[in-house]
């Protein structure tokens, strides 16, 4: 049965380590990039900071480009920051073996170092009034001393985000974070150090009010929120990582005098003969010259059916080989094979489009502007009209405004409920990536679903046996499972454990040979058993005319037909196929009554395809088609105008997972696809969409509520802090009261985005 192979859908289809050859692909792959990229080039030199560039993320192969996760249109040639946004830059294609982000490992240092001084600074703040100690002046030199390494070293990082915004004139959450951060700070060492500069209506028993634990406690928070931005994003390049991986380090060149040598993948040249072993991966794209092999191609096909190949074939790289020797001539090297376009595909994809931003962030630049307007304006106002000090006045509540402004409520409005809309994801068997996908899968209205491990289980499984000529079916199913007892094949695999489960005793089977592609011969019982193909058959002069209505029918439905013959006799036939999961019918009539389009899309034949789809319903599907096929009908339906969600488990399905709106991976697939895709459902049961895009519409609502919340905080306590109830009452905001109002408005926040955990997911 050397004709019949499975997919291999574990990670164990990639090679750790790396090697020269894989080098070399990065360093073709980058060039590649590099022009694509120049239309921009001039653009993001322009634009972009020339202080000193961050450390890069190594190993990263000369000529690397460079882009921003947030704005894929900026891309330099050095690594940096945007000019926009703040965010250190990456490179367009990892390295395979680079390490961890720099950048995650010195935010973890940071807030894990800095979060004890952050949570005595803060209870001191908020319940230490009753010490004596602290509701003198000391009180305010020891949050100053808790305070300091927070907000000057932890938060440093934060501060040249914020000074490069203004520089780059692109006002943007870090301005906030920089200013009212910075002016709660600067604002408290000048009432710690000169507490008699200030009227006394700020100041109490010789102590003027502080906010040394609103800048310690948002600078955690901002690193908190970092740290987890940027674990999900390395996730980003784990795809292409693990599709680099799939590339053999080595072939086998066979040279001019006969004579053969292991050689780098990278010394391969076009024209070369090449030999495949068995059980090696096909080194590059060529043509078959010599031999005849069955090749795993789920790669490119995504599907568990063997592929034969005899002279005159083509292989692709990467493919892997079965039990048959095969002499190939490379055709495609470097990144002119199959797979560096997969590989290209999905950096393009994942590229092509800016994760979603946080509502926050959309309002960011606007909401600065108004922050500092209004800053300044009451600075002017309380300095020519305000009593004396006016000045003075005037500077503590433009101070005020700034303070009361800073970002902790806004911060943490959509952060609170990503995390709790995340744990609430994963009880119910659903791994939410980022924010975006969250964001963005409530407004999917069109759902591609690959076939084999998406629909299906992903595995063969045996259907039925019929005899013939005097044959039983349990007798049929009896023999072939004796001469298949020995093979490791996924085919023959379903058939011995179909007949084990039957009980039926099995023969041993002798003088076993296998006919490359076509199927196998055996002695049972001392009689001639061969069991394979049509091709089969007719090279050993038996007959299938008996059962060849019924061999039709069952293809028709998507199975894959083996004939059984006995000295010389058709005896019978048997059927295996993928089987269609359990629970893929509920899952798909319950997103139709959601009002989303399915579509099926399969590398497998357009007969099988036909015969799935009407067996589930599916009006719209799509037979043999590769994965730059799933990339571009993704592609054609965002040009329609709809939010697309791709379902898949296959390295084939990883560019159109990068590419869709929202990619949803099977937790039973191919580690490239679940690192390709936002979202990914544990056990694999398709029903958990329906349940996370209720919980999308869900978390969303919650987010914009929280945001409610924290901008009529904001709009009412940036009035108060300017000081217009002063003229009618003669009062201003103490800091005290500031500092209650900040956390009841963060309290408010947090309280609502834990509601999530309880509440009613509807599908």
């Amino acid at each position: 049965m050397s004709g019949q192979r499975s997919e291999d859908r574990s990670s164990q289809q990639r090679i750790p380590g790396h090697s020269s050859s894989v080098t070399h692909l990065v360093h073709d792959m980058d060039e590649h990039h590099a022009g694509a990229g120049h239309e921009h080039h001039g653009h993001a030199h322009h634009d972009e900071d020339h202080s000193a560039p961050a450390e890069p993320w190594p190993p990263v192969p000369e000529g690397t480009i460079y882009t921003c996760p947030m704005h894929p249109e900026i891309r330099q040639d050095h690594p940096g920051q945007c000019p926009r946004c703040g965010m250190t830059l990456e490179p367009v294609l990892p390295g395979i073996d680079e390490g961890e982000n720099p950048e995650l490992a010195d935010f973890r240092r940071r807030f894990w170092w800095t979060l004890p001084l952050t949570a005595v600074v803060f209870v001191l703040a908020m319940f230490g009034h009753g010490l004596e100690l602290m509701s003198t002046s000391a009180g305010n030199w020891i949050e100053f001393v808790l305070a300091t390494p927070v907000t000057l070293w932890a938060g440093f990082p934060f501060f040249k985000r914020c000074v490069r915004s203004f520089l780059n004139r692109s006002p943007n959450m870090w301005t906030l974070i920089g200013l009212g951060t910075g002016a709660a700070y600067f604002y408290s060492v000048v009432a710690t150090v000169f507490p008699g500069i200030f009227p006394a209506t700020y100041s109490a028993h010789g102590r003027v009010g502080v906010y040394f634990e609103a800048a310690a406690v948002i600078i955690s928070l901002t690193l908190l929120g970092q740290l987890l931005e940027l674990k999900a994003r390395s996730q980003t390049s784990a795809a292409i990582k693990a599709l680099l991986g799939l590339a053999p380090k080595t072939a086998r060149r066979i040279n001019a005098d006969g004579s053969e040598e292991d050689v780098p993948l990278s010394h391969v040249h076009v024209g070369e003969l090449l030999r495949v072993r068995p059980g090696e991966k096909v080194p590059v794209d060529g043509v078959v010259t010599e031999g005849a092999s069955s090749l795993d191609e789920s790669m490119i096909t995504g599907e568990p059916i063997p592929v034969t190949k005899r002279v005159g074939d083509h292989v692709v790289g990467a493919t892997m080989n079965a039990t048959g020797s095969l002499v190939i001539r490379s055709e495609k090297v470097g990144s002119q094979t199959v797979l560096s376009q997969i590989i290209q595909m999905v950096v393009q994809a994942q590229r092509s489009r800016a994760p979603m931003q946080r509502m926050a962030d959309k309002v960011a630049g606007v909401f600065v502007v108004a922050v500092v307007g209004v800053a300044l304006l009451t600075f002017i106002v309380w300095g020519l009209l305000g009593p004396a000090p006016s000045w003075v006045f005037g500077f503590i509540n433009a101070v005020a405004v700034l303070i009361i402004a800073c970002p902790c409520a806004l911060g943490l409005a959509t952060p609170m409920s990503i995390m709790v809309a995340t744990g609430r994801g994963a009880s119910n068997g659903v791994l939410f990536r980022d924010a975006a996908a969250i964001e963005n899968l409530r407004k999917v209205d069109v759902l591609i679903v690959d076939k084999t491990g998406t629909l299906t289980e992903g595995r063969p499984a045996f259907e039925r046996a019929v005899g013939t000529n005097g044959y039983a079916a349990d007798d049929v199913l009896r023999l072939a499972a004796s001469i298949d007892q020995g093979s490791e094949h996924p085919l023959a695999a379903a058939i011995v454990a179909a007949a084990r489960a039957k009980n039926l005793a099995l023969e041993r089977a002798e003088d076993f040979e296998s006919a490359t592609g076509i199927g196998v011969r055996a002695r049972v019982d001392g009689r001639k058993v061969a069991l394979g193909n049509t091709a089969l058959m007719q090279t050993d002069s038996v007959s299938v005319d008996l059962l060849a209505t019924e061999a039709d029918s069952m293809r028709s439905q998507g199975a894959s037909v083996m004939y059984l013959a006995v000295d010389g006799r058709l005896a019978g036939l048997l059927s295996v196929a993928d089987p269609i999961k359990a629970t893929t019918p509920e899952a798909l009539a319950t997103l139709k009554e959601n009002g989303i389009r399915v579509v099926m899309a399969t590398g497998d034949g357009v007969a099988t395809a036909k015969a799935v789809a009407g067996k589930l319903g599916v009006d719209e599907f799509h037979g043999e088609v590769k994965p730059a096929d799933k990339l571009d009908l993704v592609t054609k339906l965002q040009q329609g105008g709809h939010v697309v969600a791709m379902a898949g488990d296959g390295i084939n399905d990883a560019p159109a997972l990068a590419k869709a709106d929202v990619g949803v991976a099977m937790g039973t697939g191919t580690d490239v696809a679940m690192s390709s895709a936002q979202v990914t459902l544990v056990k694999g049961d398709l029903r958990g969409i329906a349940r996370a895009r209720a919980l999308s519409a869900a978390t969303v609502a919650n987010m914009k509520q929280n945001l409610g919340f924290a901008f009529v905080y904001n709009s009412l306590g940036i009035p108060l802090a300017a000081g217009v109830l002063y003229p009618f009452t003669g009062l201003l905001l103490s800091p005290m009261i500031a500092a209650l109002a900040m956390s009841l408005s963060s309290a408010s926040v947090v309280s609502n985005a834990l509601r999530l955990r309880n509440a009613r997911i509807q599908v």
